[in-house]
Protein backbone atom coordinates (compact mmCIF):
# COMPACT_ATOMS: atom_id res chain seq x y z
CA UNK A 1 0.00 0.00 0.00
CA UNK A 2 1.40 3.41 -0.96
CA UNK A 3 1.97 5.95 1.79
CA UNK A 4 -0.13 9.08 1.24
CA UNK A 5 1.36 12.47 2.08
CA UNK A 6 -0.29 14.82 4.58
CA UNK A 7 -2.73 17.13 2.80
CA UNK A 8 -3.13 14.87 -0.26
CA UNK A 9 -6.60 14.79 -1.79
CA UNK A 10 -6.93 10.99 -1.55
CA UNK A 11 -5.95 10.98 2.15
CA UNK A 12 -8.36 13.82 2.99
CA UNK A 13 -11.21 12.07 1.19
CA UNK A 14 -10.43 8.75 2.90
CA UNK A 15 -10.62 10.47 6.29
CA UNK A 16 -13.89 12.27 5.45
CA UNK A 17 -15.38 9.02 4.12
CA UNK A 18 -15.54 7.57 7.64
CA UNK A 19 -18.28 10.13 8.30
CA UNK A 20 -20.22 8.53 5.42
CA UNK A 21 -19.74 5.13 7.12
CA UNK A 22 -20.61 5.95 10.75
CA UNK A 23 -23.21 8.74 10.48
CA UNK A 24 -25.92 6.19 9.69
CA UNK A 25 -25.73 5.28 13.39
CA UNK A 26 -26.63 8.78 14.60
CA UNK A 27 -29.48 9.17 12.13
CA UNK A 28 -31.21 5.75 12.22
CA UNK A 29 -30.34 4.51 15.72
CA UNK A 30 -29.90 7.66 17.80
CA UNK A 31 -32.32 10.06 16.07
CA UNK A 32 -35.13 8.37 14.19
CA UNK A 33 -36.07 4.73 13.71
CA UNK A 34 -34.82 3.32 17.01
CA UNK A 35 -36.62 5.93 19.21
CA UNK A 36 -39.85 5.31 17.25
CA UNK A 37 -39.31 1.52 17.48
CA UNK A 38 -38.57 1.75 21.23
CA UNK A 39 -41.72 3.79 21.89
CA UNK A 40 -43.81 1.35 19.81
CA UNK A 41 -42.77 -1.54 22.08
CA UNK A 42 -44.61 0.17 24.94
CA UNK A 43 -47.73 1.22 23.00
CA UNK A 44 -49.87 -1.47 24.67
CA UNK A 45 -48.48 -0.73 28.13
CA UNK A 46 -50.80 1.50 30.14
CA UNK A 47 -48.08 2.81 32.47
CA UNK A 48 -45.13 2.39 30.09
CA UNK A 49 -43.17 0.83 32.95
CA UNK A 50 -40.35 -1.68 32.50
CA UNK A 51 -38.43 -3.75 35.06
CA UNK A 52 -34.65 -3.66 34.77
CA UNK A 53 -31.67 -3.94 37.13
CA UNK A 54 -34.02 -4.85 39.99
CA UNK A 55 -36.01 -1.60 39.66
CA UNK A 56 -39.08 -0.21 37.89
CA UNK A 57 -38.41 2.47 35.27
CA UNK A 58 -40.51 4.66 33.02
CA UNK A 59 -39.55 3.46 29.51
CA UNK A 60 -38.11 6.80 28.36
CA UNK A 61 -36.25 7.30 31.65
CA UNK A 62 -34.59 3.87 31.32
CA UNK A 63 -33.17 4.55 27.85
CA UNK A 64 -32.05 8.02 29.00
CA UNK A 65 -30.20 6.55 31.98
CA UNK A 66 -28.48 3.92 29.82
CA UNK A 67 -27.50 6.65 27.33
CA UNK A 68 -26.10 8.87 30.09
CA UNK A 69 -24.24 5.91 31.62
CA UNK A 70 -22.67 5.07 28.24
CA UNK A 71 -21.44 8.64 27.81
CA UNK A 72 -19.95 8.47 31.31
CA UNK A 73 -18.09 5.27 30.39
CA UNK A 74 -16.77 6.87 27.18
CA UNK A 75 -15.68 10.03 28.99
CA UNK A 76 -13.75 8.00 31.59
CA UNK A 77 -12.13 5.50 29.20
CA UNK A 78 -11.33 7.69 26.19
CA UNK A 79 -8.50 9.65 27.87
CA UNK A 80 -6.84 6.39 28.91
CA UNK A 81 -7.36 4.79 25.49
CA UNK A 82 -6.17 7.84 23.57
CA UNK A 83 -3.07 8.11 25.77
CA UNK A 84 -2.32 4.45 25.07
CA UNK A 85 -2.96 4.90 21.33
CA UNK A 86 -0.44 7.75 21.12
CA UNK A 87 2.02 5.79 23.27
CA UNK A 88 1.99 2.60 21.19
CA UNK A 89 1.58 4.57 17.94
CA UNK A 90 -1.41 2.74 16.47
CA UNK A 91 -4.60 4.74 16.79
CA UNK A 92 -6.08 2.99 13.73
CA UNK A 93 -6.46 -0.32 15.59
CA UNK A 94 -8.38 1.40 18.38
CA UNK A 95 -10.63 3.12 15.84
CA UNK A 96 -11.28 -0.25 14.15
CA UNK A 97 -12.14 -1.95 17.46
CA UNK A 98 -14.81 0.61 18.33
CA UNK A 99 -16.16 0.63 14.77
CA UNK A 100 -16.69 -3.14 14.81
CA UNK A 101 -18.08 -3.09 18.35
CA UNK A 102 -20.62 -0.44 17.32
CA UNK A 103 -21.56 -2.21 14.11
CA UNK A 104 -22.12 -5.48 15.98
CA UNK A 105 -24.28 -3.63 18.55
CA UNK A 106 -26.48 -2.20 15.77
CA UNK A 107 -26.98 -5.65 14.23
CA UNK A 108 -27.79 -7.01 17.72
CA UNK A 109 -30.65 -4.52 18.07
CA UNK A 110 -32.58 -6.79 15.69
CA UNK A 111 -33.30 -8.97 18.75
CA UNK A 112 -34.27 -6.04 21.05
CA UNK A 113 -37.24 -6.97 23.28
CA UNK A 114 -38.78 -6.06 26.66
CA UNK A 115 -38.57 -9.72 27.74
CA UNK A 116 -34.76 -9.74 27.30
CA UNK A 117 -34.26 -6.13 28.36
CA UNK A 118 -30.75 -6.55 29.81
CA UNK A 119 -29.30 -8.21 26.68
CA UNK A 120 -31.19 -5.70 24.54
CA UNK A 121 -29.75 -2.74 26.43
CA UNK A 122 -26.27 -4.27 26.13
CA UNK A 123 -26.58 -4.14 22.32
CA UNK A 124 -27.78 -0.52 22.57
CA UNK A 125 -24.78 0.22 24.84
CA UNK A 126 -22.39 -1.43 22.34
CA UNK A 127 -23.69 0.69 19.44
CA UNK A 128 -23.44 3.93 21.40
CA UNK A 129 -20.00 3.30 22.89
CA UNK A 130 -18.71 2.03 19.53
CA UNK A 131 -19.80 5.20 17.76
CA UNK A 132 -18.40 7.67 20.27
CA UNK A 133 -15.30 5.59 21.02
CA UNK A 134 -14.27 5.47 17.35
CA UNK A 135 -14.95 9.20 17.04
CA UNK A 136 -12.19 10.03 19.58
CA UNK A 137 -9.58 8.54 17.24
CA UNK A 138 -11.27 9.75 14.04
CA UNK A 139 -11.26 13.37 15.24
CA UNK A 140 -7.64 13.11 16.37
CA UNK A 141 -6.57 12.25 12.79
CA UNK A 142 -7.62 15.72 11.53
CA UNK A 143 -4.36 17.60 12.34
CA UNK A 144 -2.36 14.54 11.19
CA UNK A 145 -3.86 14.37 7.70
CA UNK A 146 -4.68 18.04 6.96
CA UNK A 147 -2.74 21.30 7.14
CA UNK A 148 -4.35 24.14 9.22
CA UNK A 149 -5.68 25.93 6.13
CA UNK A 150 -7.40 22.70 4.98
CA UNK A 151 -8.99 21.73 8.29
CA UNK A 152 -12.18 23.84 8.20
CA UNK A 153 -13.16 22.69 4.70
CA UNK A 154 -12.30 18.99 5.15
CA UNK A 155 -14.09 18.92 8.52
CA UNK A 156 -17.17 20.38 6.82
CA UNK A 157 -16.81 17.88 3.96
CA UNK A 158 -16.77 15.02 6.47
CA UNK A 159 -20.00 16.17 8.07
CA UNK A 160 -21.60 16.74 4.66
CA UNK A 161 -20.66 13.24 3.47
CA UNK A 162 -22.07 11.85 6.71
CA UNK A 163 -25.38 13.64 6.20
CA UNK A 164 -25.69 12.48 2.57
CA UNK A 165 -24.85 8.83 3.36
CA UNK A 166 -27.11 8.65 6.39
CA UNK A 167 -30.04 10.26 4.54
CA UNK A 168 -29.69 7.75 1.67
CA UNK A 169 -29.88 4.80 4.06
CA UNK A 170 -32.71 6.38 6.06
CA UNK A 171 -34.77 6.78 2.87
CA UNK A 172 -34.23 3.06 2.12
CA UNK A 173 -35.20 2.18 5.71
CA UNK A 174 -38.21 4.50 5.52
CA UNK A 175 -39.45 2.81 2.33
CA UNK A 176 -39.02 -0.58 4.05
CA UNK A 177 -41.08 0.51 7.07
CA UNK A 178 -43.82 2.48 5.30
CA UNK A 179 -44.37 -0.25 2.66
CA UNK A 180 -45.98 -2.41 5.36
CA UNK A 181 -49.65 -2.11 6.31
CA UNK A 182 -49.89 -3.37 9.89
CA UNK A 183 -47.91 -2.35 12.96
CA UNK A 184 -46.19 -5.71 13.55
CA UNK A 185 -44.76 -5.80 10.02
CA UNK A 186 -43.57 -2.19 10.37
CA UNK A 187 -41.74 -3.11 13.58
CA UNK A 188 -40.14 -6.10 11.84
CA UNK A 189 -38.87 -3.80 9.07
CA UNK A 190 -37.44 -1.48 11.73
CA UNK A 191 -35.52 -4.48 13.08
CA UNK A 192 -34.12 -5.16 9.59
CA UNK A 193 -33.07 -1.50 9.33
CA UNK A 194 -30.82 -1.94 12.40
CA UNK A 195 -28.96 -4.72 10.54
CA UNK A 196 -28.49 -2.45 7.49
CA UNK A 197 -26.94 0.23 9.73
CA UNK A 198 -24.41 -2.21 11.23
CA UNK A 199 -23.40 -3.62 7.84
CA UNK A 200 -23.18 -0.15 6.21
CA UNK A 201 -20.97 1.14 9.03
CA UNK A 202 -18.55 -1.82 8.98
CA UNK A 203 -18.30 -2.19 5.19
CA UNK A 204 -17.89 1.47 4.18
CA UNK A 205 -15.32 2.14 6.92
CA UNK A 206 -12.91 -0.25 5.15
CA UNK A 207 -11.97 2.45 2.61
CA UNK A 208 -10.91 4.83 5.40
CA UNK A 209 -9.04 2.07 7.24
CA UNK A 210 -7.15 1.16 4.06
CA UNK A 211 -5.73 4.65 3.46
CA UNK A 212 -5.46 6.22 6.92
CA UNK A 213 -1.95 6.01 8.41
CA UNK A 214 -1.36 3.61 11.29
CA UNK A 215 -0.44 6.51 13.58
CA UNK A 216 2.75 8.11 14.83
CA UNK A 217 5.27 5.27 14.91
CA UNK A 218 6.76 5.05 18.39
CA UNK A 219 8.07 1.50 18.53
CA UNK A 220 6.60 1.06 22.01
CA UNK A 221 5.17 -2.30 22.97
CA UNK A 222 2.01 -2.85 25.00
CA UNK A 223 3.05 -3.56 28.58
CA UNK A 224 1.44 -3.44 32.00
CA UNK A 225 2.84 0.06 32.43
CA UNK A 226 1.24 1.41 29.27
CA UNK A 227 -2.03 2.40 30.99
CA UNK A 228 -0.13 4.38 33.64
CA UNK A 229 2.08 5.95 30.97
CA UNK A 230 -1.03 6.94 29.04
CA UNK A 231 -2.40 8.69 32.12
CA UNK A 232 0.94 10.44 32.72
CA UNK A 233 0.92 11.65 29.13
CA UNK A 234 -2.61 12.93 29.62
CA UNK A 235 -1.53 14.76 32.76
CA UNK A 236 1.17 16.52 30.74
CA UNK A 237 -1.46 17.65 28.23
CA UNK A 238 -3.58 18.96 31.11
CA UNK A 239 -0.61 20.97 32.43
CA UNK A 240 0.02 22.40 28.95
CA UNK A 241 -3.67 23.36 28.68
CA UNK A 242 -3.33 25.50 31.80
CA UNK A 243 -0.64 27.58 30.08
CA UNK A 244 -2.42 27.91 26.74
CA UNK A 245 -5.02 30.59 27.53
CA UNK A 246 -6.75 30.58 24.14
CA UNK A 247 -7.17 26.80 24.02
CA UNK A 248 -8.28 26.63 27.65
CA UNK A 249 -10.94 29.35 27.31
CA UNK A 250 -12.20 27.89 24.05
CA UNK A 251 -12.58 24.46 25.68
CA UNK A 252 -14.66 25.95 28.51
CA UNK A 253 -16.93 27.77 26.04
CA UNK A 254 -17.26 24.60 23.93
CA UNK A 255 -18.19 22.58 27.02
CA UNK A 256 -21.06 24.93 27.84
CA UNK A 257 -22.67 25.40 24.41
CA UNK A 258 -22.05 21.80 23.32
CA UNK A 259 -23.94 20.62 26.43
CA UNK A 260 -27.08 22.32 25.13
CA UNK A 261 -26.58 21.41 21.44
CA UNK A 262 -26.07 17.68 22.08
CA UNK A 263 -28.98 17.52 24.55
CA UNK A 264 -31.39 19.08 22.03
CA UNK A 265 -30.24 16.68 19.32
CA UNK A 266 -30.73 13.66 21.60
CA UNK A 267 -34.21 14.64 22.86
CA UNK A 268 -35.64 16.19 19.66
CA UNK A 269 -37.61 13.09 18.57
CA UNK A 270 -39.01 12.53 22.07
CA UNK A 271 -40.01 16.23 22.23
CA UNK A 272 -41.76 15.94 18.86
CA UNK A 273 -43.62 12.81 20.00
CA UNK A 274 -44.84 14.33 23.26
CA UNK A 275 -45.40 18.03 22.60
CA UNK A 276 -46.58 18.28 18.98
CA UNK A 277 -50.19 17.57 17.92
CA UNK A 278 -49.81 15.18 14.95
CA UNK A 279 -53.30 13.70 14.71
CA UNK A 280 -52.57 9.95 14.69
CA UNK A 281 -49.68 7.48 15.15
CA UNK A 282 -49.00 7.04 11.41
CA UNK A 283 -48.97 10.81 10.90
CA UNK A 284 -46.64 11.12 13.90
CA UNK A 285 -44.19 8.51 12.56
CA UNK A 286 -44.11 10.07 9.10
CA UNK A 287 -43.92 13.60 10.50
CA UNK A 288 -40.99 12.82 12.78
CA UNK A 289 -39.03 11.06 10.03
CA UNK A 290 -39.73 13.91 7.57
CA UNK A 291 -38.44 16.35 10.21
CA UNK A 292 -35.25 14.33 10.66
CA UNK A 293 -34.71 14.19 6.89
CA UNK A 294 -35.19 17.98 6.70
CA UNK A 295 -32.61 18.46 9.49
CA UNK A 296 -30.05 16.25 7.71
CA UNK A 297 -30.50 17.81 4.26
CA UNK A 298 -30.38 21.40 5.53
CA UNK A 299 -27.35 20.51 7.69
CA UNK A 300 -25.31 19.85 4.53
CA UNK A 301 -25.96 23.46 3.46
CA UNK A 302 -25.33 24.64 7.03
CA UNK A 303 -21.90 22.99 7.22
CA UNK A 304 -20.82 24.55 3.90
CA UNK A 305 -22.17 28.04 4.73
CA UNK A 306 -20.51 27.94 8.15
CA UNK A 307 -17.17 26.98 6.63
CA UNK A 308 -17.39 29.93 4.23
CA UNK A 309 -18.51 32.32 6.98
CA UNK A 310 -15.56 31.28 9.15
CA UNK A 311 -13.16 32.07 6.28
CA UNK A 312 -14.62 35.57 5.98
CA UNK A 313 -15.42 36.51 9.60
CA UNK A 314 -13.27 34.13 11.66
CA UNK A 315 -14.12 30.99 13.60
CA UNK A 316 -15.02 32.55 16.96
CA UNK A 317 -17.25 35.30 15.48
CA UNK A 318 -19.12 32.70 13.41
CA UNK A 319 -19.60 30.44 16.45
CA UNK A 320 -21.03 33.40 18.42
CA UNK A 321 -23.63 34.08 15.70
CA UNK A 322 -24.58 30.37 15.54
CA UNK A 323 -25.04 30.31 19.32
CA UNK A 324 -27.39 33.32 19.05
CA UNK A 325 -29.51 31.34 16.56
CA UNK A 326 -29.58 28.29 18.89
CA UNK A 327 -30.62 30.56 21.76
CA UNK A 328 -33.53 31.94 19.71
CA UNK A 329 -34.57 28.38 18.81
CA UNK A 330 -34.97 27.49 22.50
CA UNK A 331 -37.50 30.32 22.90
CA UNK A 332 -39.30 29.35 19.66
CA UNK A 333 -39.54 25.67 20.73
CA UNK A 334 -41.27 26.67 23.97
CA UNK A 335 -44.24 28.06 22.00
CA UNK A 336 -44.52 25.64 19.04
CA UNK A 337 -47.42 23.17 18.89
CA UNK A 338 -48.27 22.34 15.24
CA UNK A 339 -46.42 20.04 12.80
CA UNK A 340 -45.64 23.00 10.52
CA UNK A 341 -44.02 24.90 13.41
CA UNK A 342 -42.00 21.76 14.17
CA UNK A 343 -40.86 21.54 10.52
CA UNK A 344 -39.71 25.19 10.63
CA UNK A 345 -37.77 24.49 13.83
CA UNK A 346 -36.26 21.36 12.21
CA UNK A 347 -35.04 23.45 9.24
CA UNK A 348 -33.37 25.98 11.53
CA UNK A 349 -31.85 23.25 13.70
CA UNK A 350 -30.41 21.61 10.59
CA UNK A 351 -28.89 24.89 9.42
CA UNK A 352 -26.98 25.44 12.68
CA UNK A 353 -26.43 21.81 13.73
CA UNK A 354 -23.97 20.83 10.99
CA UNK A 355 -22.31 24.21 11.20
CA UNK A 356 -21.64 24.26 14.93
CA UNK A 357 -20.34 20.67 15.05
CA UNK A 358 -18.04 21.06 12.07
CA UNK A 359 -16.68 24.46 13.10
CA UNK A 360 -16.25 23.54 16.77
CA UNK A 361 -14.06 20.57 15.79
CA UNK A 362 -11.88 22.45 13.29
CA UNK A 363 -11.51 25.50 15.61
CA UNK A 364 -10.13 23.27 18.34
CA UNK A 365 -7.79 21.61 15.84
CA UNK A 366 -6.48 25.05 14.76
CA UNK A 367 -5.84 26.12 18.35
CA UNK A 368 -3.70 23.06 19.18
CA UNK A 369 0.03 23.62 19.74
CA UNK A 370 2.48 22.06 17.27
CA UNK A 371 2.59 18.49 18.58
CA UNK A 372 2.35 14.87 17.44
CA UNK A 373 0.32 14.05 20.58
CA UNK A 374 -2.98 14.90 18.91
CA UNK A 375 -5.06 12.00 20.22
CA UNK A 376 -4.62 12.96 23.87
CA UNK A 377 -5.50 16.57 23.09
CA UNK A 378 -8.63 15.47 21.26
CA UNK A 379 -9.61 13.24 24.17
CA UNK A 380 -10.00 16.43 26.24
CA UNK A 381 -12.32 17.77 23.56
CA UNK A 382 -14.18 14.46 23.57
CA UNK A 383 -14.44 14.28 27.39
CA UNK A 384 -15.77 17.85 27.55
CA UNK A 385 -18.47 16.91 25.03
CA UNK A 386 -19.45 13.65 26.77
CA UNK A 387 -19.58 15.01 30.32
CA UNK A 388 -21.58 17.92 28.93
CA UNK A 389 -24.08 15.46 27.43
CA UNK A 390 -24.46 13.64 30.76
CA UNK A 391 -25.01 16.91 32.68
CA UNK A 392 -27.31 18.33 29.99
CA UNK A 393 -29.50 15.22 29.87
CA UNK A 394 -29.74 14.99 33.67
CA UNK A 395 -30.76 18.66 33.92
CA UNK A 396 -33.24 18.28 31.04
CA UNK A 397 -34.81 15.12 32.52
CA UNK A 398 -35.03 16.66 36.01
CA UNK A 399 -36.82 19.81 34.80
CA UNK A 400 -39.11 17.65 32.65
CA UNK A 401 -39.86 15.42 35.65
CA UNK A 402 -40.46 18.28 38.13
CA UNK A 403 -42.51 20.58 35.86
CA UNK A 404 -44.14 17.84 33.77
CA UNK A 405 -43.24 19.62 30.53
CA UNK A 406 -40.37 19.22 28.07
CA UNK A 407 -41.08 22.80 26.95
CA UNK A 408 -39.74 24.19 30.22
CA UNK A 409 -36.63 22.01 29.89
CA UNK A 410 -35.94 23.25 26.33
CA UNK A 411 -36.41 26.86 27.44
CA UNK A 412 -33.90 26.36 30.29
CA UNK A 413 -31.19 25.43 27.74
CA UNK A 414 -31.38 29.08 26.60
CA UNK A 415 -29.08 29.86 29.57
CA UNK A 416 -26.30 27.55 28.32
CA UNK A 417 -26.19 29.24 24.90
CA UNK A 418 -26.12 32.67 26.55
CA UNK A 419 -23.22 31.68 28.82
CA UNK A 420 -21.49 30.04 25.83
CA UNK A 421 -21.66 33.34 23.89
CA UNK A 422 -20.17 35.28 26.82
CA UNK A 423 -17.34 32.74 27.14
CA UNK A 424 -16.62 32.82 23.38
CA UNK A 425 -16.18 36.60 23.59
CA UNK A 426 -13.44 35.93 26.18
CA UNK A 427 -11.37 33.69 23.84
CA UNK A 428 -8.21 35.64 22.87
CA UNK A 429 -7.75 36.35 19.16
CA UNK A 430 -4.07 35.50 19.30
CA UNK A 431 -2.37 32.41 20.70
CA UNK A 432 -1.50 33.99 24.04
CA UNK A 433 -0.09 32.01 26.92
CA UNK A 434 -0.76 32.46 30.62
CA UNK A 435 2.09 33.62 32.81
Amino acid sequence: MEHLQKGSKKLLNAWAFYDWANSVYTLTIASSIFPIFYSALFISETEKIVSAFGMEFKSTALITYVTAFTFLVVSITSPILSGIADYVGNKKNFMKFFCYLGGAGCIGLYWFSIENIHTSLMFYFMGLIGYWGSLVFYNSYLPDIAFPEQQDSISARGFSMGYIGSVLLLIVNLVMVMSQENGEDKIQMMRYSFITVGLWWILFSQYSFYWLPKGTSSGHKVTRAVVLDGLKELKQVWIQLQDNLRLKRYLVAFFVFSMAVQTIMLVAVYFGEEEITWGGSDAKTQGLIISILVIQLVAILGAVLTSRASEKFGNISTLIVINFIWMSLCVYAYFMKTPMQFYIAASLVGLVMGGIQSLARSTYSKFLPDTEDTTSYFSFYDVAEKIGIVIGMVIFATIDQITGSMRNAILFLFIFFLVGIVLLFRVPKENTFAN
